[in-house]
């Protein structure tokens, strides 16, 4: 096994990369994004909060610290939190993970800088070792984020090969957000064995990805549906035909709220769920669906028994 996953307590299973709830000023709502994470972590969930639906990349690192301060102080555990901290900066990087570690939290989910193109290896292994390095040896589990349709920076094999050589005690996971099932089923074959943790972003993809040793999924829609997707991996470990049901169930959710803006289409299902107008809100430039796109998401859901 890798030194780096040999001592650790590791998250696996359903984690939700948690939609932020914002106020009319657009400044988060701690009381609305306290309540949804607690119901998460009730459903089985674990936190991946600062995500991509978590509209991260709007909200300034200092809103980020101190909304997770307030998590921490209403109650959640630390160790179900892999906070987003990766951001183009390495100062801002450190700071967002260094704050996280002072917290007691040990996982981080990190994505690559990107604003600049067409890196290369070397520069990324730069940037990562450099903010580890700067992080002073703290006990932290860090996990790539993969999501090559934003950022324009694929992580590749290469790039976790040399990760794991410089930076055993650190590197702990993978997770990969391209969309390309063939990528995702590279990576658990290449490295799984070695005890690194490949989470799919999408539970369509969860029993291939448990089946070939994956730690679980870090889905947009786990914001809506974890109990479903938590029962996938819930029956897999104890009966096939649960599984394979609640598999068909969890896809056919995910398939709803993926054919439209997923974060607007989960808030506007949330602020049902909740009663909270509040919840529709999103951050520019974002926008609220439309009452006809309202109407037809509900539809479709009430149509294959979601509610």
């Amino acid at each position: 096994m890798n030194q780096s996953n040999s001592n650790k307590a590791r998250l696996r299973g359903v984690l939700a990369p948690v939609v932020t709830p914002f106020n009319p000023d657009f400044g988060i709502d701690y009381g609305l994004f306290i309540a949804h994470c607690k119901a998460l972590v009730a459903d089985g969930a674990g936190l991946a909060v600062f995500g991509t639906n978590s509209e991260a990349a709007s909200i300034s690192p200092c809103e980020r610290m101190a909304a997770l301060e307030q998590l921490l102080q209403a109650g959640i555990p630390a160790d179900r939190l892999m906070p987003g901290t990766g951001c183009c900066s390495i100062e801002e990087t450190v700071a967002l993970t260094s704050h996280a570690i002072s917290l007691g939290v040990r996982s981080v989910l990190v994505l690559p800088p990107f604003f600049y193109k067409e890196v290369d290896q070397a520069g990324l292994l730069q940037y990562y070792g450099t903010v580890i390095d700067r992080l002073g040896g703290a006990s932290v589990a860090l996990y790539l984020y993969n999501i090559p349709q934003y950022t324009q920076v694929p992580i590749t094999e290469g790039l976790i090969d040399a990760l794991l050589q410089h930076y055993p005690e650190c590197i702990a996971g993978l997770k990969d957000s391209s969309g390309d099932w063939a990528n995702t089923s590279r990576m658990l074959e290449r490295f799984a064995p070695q005890g690194f943790d490949v989470f799919c972003a999408s539970e369509i993809f969860l029993s291939q990805t448990l089946a070939l040793g994956g730690a679980g999924c870090i889905s947009a829609t786990a914001n809506v549906n974890a109990r479903g997707i938590r029962a996938v991996i819930d029956g897999a470990a104890r009966d096939a035909a649960a599984a394979e049901s609640a598999q068909r169930s969890a896809t056919e959710i995910r398939k709803v709220f993926q054919s439209r803006p997923m974060i607007s289409a989960m808030k506007h299902f949330l602020s049902l769920r909740y009663r909270q107008p509040a919840w529709q809100t999103v951050k520019p430039p974002l926008s609220q669906l439309k009452g006809e796109s309202k109407d037809a998401l509900i539809r479709e859901l009430t149509e294959i028994g979601f509610s």
